[in-house]
């Protein structure tokens, strides 16, 4: 055993090492300068301003790069390299708390070629991005006039950035020198540079970039109290009817139970006692239905762990941070996929274990790869930054195949071990009992239908804000609305649910499982239809790349959602199933 139990250490070992965030490699990463300092002013990606998405390389337009020595830069984090981040060095030469006159530092040939990429930039509006000091500052290319036919380039950069004490805690830019384009002409471009003492702490440097006034809308609160005041009126009316009904229930089959079988009229017998036989027969396709319920388990995990970890640490503040977090958390969670997938697949008699822990493994992934990897093709046919570098691939398929598989094999194997026994609290029947005819709206696919209504409105609100900061420049801060939302998603979905299957079973109808898993899952189908709202309403994106961009990835997100979503309701209602058929007396 130790051979592997080393194995897994080094694969341990190598994801830390892939996901971790920066180490201390320059000044710039300690974020600690001495004065007269090289300060690294990195060129990012330019796109257009209406999708944030759609971003491409900066000097993929014909802009020119300073005199001073280029310095090397390879992605660090996958975050970085999933996210599309191209940091180049720009050539120009800064050093901590000594201003430069304005100084040109390098020159354009606007042959006919360049002209045409530079009026194709500013007739779709493309902002360019950089980085000082990980300082994200956004500049315009450039404008047109009011008739629409000259065009002319802002060729001047004035930065003015502010100190506080070793440590850099404002940037600004001014964009000026517009200059027309003409062609065959040359064209000067400037920059300069303004060192200003701020009394800016170095932890809140990053409060310029939020929007309070966006976030902390009265929409978002009212939202927030609105959800809220559902949790109560569910959970009341879940405690109400249920247990009322329920002590009506064990009342009247208790008074059965005292009579002869001369005196029971076995034609009156109705209600859900009458399948405890068959309530907890295996679900169909056993070996699907685990895989789905480990993975909704394990994306729970990872959702409660982010957010948990982005309001202690402000995973905003770093490139890629939140994202390389995600897959750490998802790659080291893997057990929990395995231990409830495999102990429900074991309790409900599956043999072919294995398989079921490839399935349950590669679920997620090969869902979010194979998505990815598509947008890709189309990412590299535009030659956009979003295309995935070839080494990203690899290093996302080595963490899949020697990260997630075996820890997943971990958690199968306790799973099996420790609560894979079948301990139901009823005998199955042999032979499945028929399924009595029942009015339409009792019919499982009705409830699955129905059942995501509550969820999606407990969370559609939040929904706009984290679309919003996903697809436009907002950058989202406010991870303790998104833990509260989470709390409330789990507890409307878990009420919604177990009233779904109580009035199912009462029904004498058993089919439980799937109906309680795919009925909150349905949460996801409204999520997306409302993403096809947001795009032709809230956004001006346009194309293939932007359409497959969007709706690829939104598919994702609401995919990994109803999987959560319906591992939720399925747990909470197992619960409840195995509750109140341990509290009556059957035979």
């Amino acid at each position: 055993m130790a051979a592997p139990g080393l194995w897994l250490l080094r694969a341990a070992a190598a994801l830390l090492l892939l996901c971790r965030p920066p180490r201390a490699r320059a000044d710039e990463h300690e974020h600690t300068y001495q004065d007269k300092e090289e300060v690294v002013l990195w060129m990012n990606t330019v796109g257009p301003y209406h999708n944030r998405q759609e971003t491409y390389k900066y000097f993929s337009l014909p802009f020119c790069v300073g005199s001073k020595k280029s310095i090397s830069h390879y992605h660090e984090t996958l975050g970085e390299a999933l996210q599309g981040v191209e940091l180049e060095f720009s050539g120009l030469d800064i050093k901590f708390k000594d201003d430069v006159m304005q100084t040109t530092y390098c020159e354009i040939d606007l042959d006919k070629g360049r002209r045409e990429a530079f009026v194709y930039a500013i007739k779709n509006h493309y902002w360019y991005q950089m980085y000082i000091d990980d300082l994200p500052i956004w500049g315009i290319v450039g404008e047109a006039d009011e008739n629409g036919e000259d065009y002319y380039l802002w060729t001047y950069k004035k930065l003015e950035i502010g100190y506080n004490a070793n440590r850099i805690v404002d940037v600004n830019l001014t964009s000026e020198g517009k200059v027309k384009l003409v062609p065959n002409t040359k064209i000067q471009m400037s920059y300069s540079v303004k060192w200003k003492k701020s009394d800016v702490k170095f932890e809140d440097r990053f409060d310029k970039y939020l929007d309070p006034s966006f976030f902390q809308h009265r929409i978002h609160w009212f939202s927030i109290f609105n959800s809220f005041m559902m949790v109560i009126f569910l959970v009341g009316l879940v405690s109400m009817i249920l247990m009322r009904t329920l002590r009506k229930d064990y009342a009247r089959y208790s008074k059965e139970e005292e009579m002869d079988d001369m005196d029971r009229d076995l034609g009156d017998e109705y209600g859900w006692k009458q399948v405890h036989g068959d309530v907890f027969r295996p679900s169909s396709h056993p070996l699907i239905f685990s895989s789905l319920i480990g993975s909704g388990c394990q994306i729970f995990a990872v959702s409660l762990i982010v957010i948990v970890v982005a309001m202690i640490e402000d995973l905003y503040t770093e490139r890629g941070s939140m994202l390389s977090t995600a897959i750490f958390v998802y790659a080291a969670t893997s057990p929990v996929n395995g231990y409830f997938g495999g102990s429900l697949y074991a309790r409900q008699g599956g043999r072919r274990w294995i398989k079921q822990m490839f399935i349950g493994a590669f679920l997620i992934p090969a869902m979010v790869c194979g998505t990815a990897f598509f947008i890709n093709f189309i990412a590299i046919y535009y030659h956009a930054s979003r295309a995935i570098p070839f080494g990203t691939m690899v290093a996302v398929c080595c963490i899949c195949f020697f990260v997630i598989l075996p820890l997943n094999l971990v958690g199968t194997i306790l799973g099996r071990n420790l609560s894979g026994q079948p301990n139901f609290p009823c005998r199955v029947n042999a032979v499945p009992r028929p399924i009595p005819e029942k009015k339409w709206f009792m019919e499982p696919a009705v409830i699955v239908c129905l059942g995501g209504i509550l969820p999606f409105g407990s969370i559609f609100i939040e929904m706009y804000f984290i679309f919003t900061s996903f697809w436009a420049y907002k950058i989202y801060y406010v991870y303790g609305f998104m833990m509260l939302v989470l709390v409330i998603l789990c507890i409307v979905t878990v009420c919604v649910t177990i009233v779904c299957t109580y009035f199912l079973l009462n029904a004498e109808d058993y089919r439980w499982q799937w109906t309680s898993f795919l009925s909150a899952a349905s949460t996801a189908i409204y999520v997306y239809m409302y993403s096809f709202y947001y795009y032709f309403f809230k956004t001006k994106m346009y194309g293939l790349f932007q359409t497959s961009f969007y709706f690829g990835y939104m598919a994702v997100f609401s995919t990994a959602l109803g999987i959560m979503c319906g591992a939720i309701g399925y747990m909470g209602t197992s619960a409840f199933v195995r509750k109140i058929y341990t509290n009556v007396k059957i035979d």
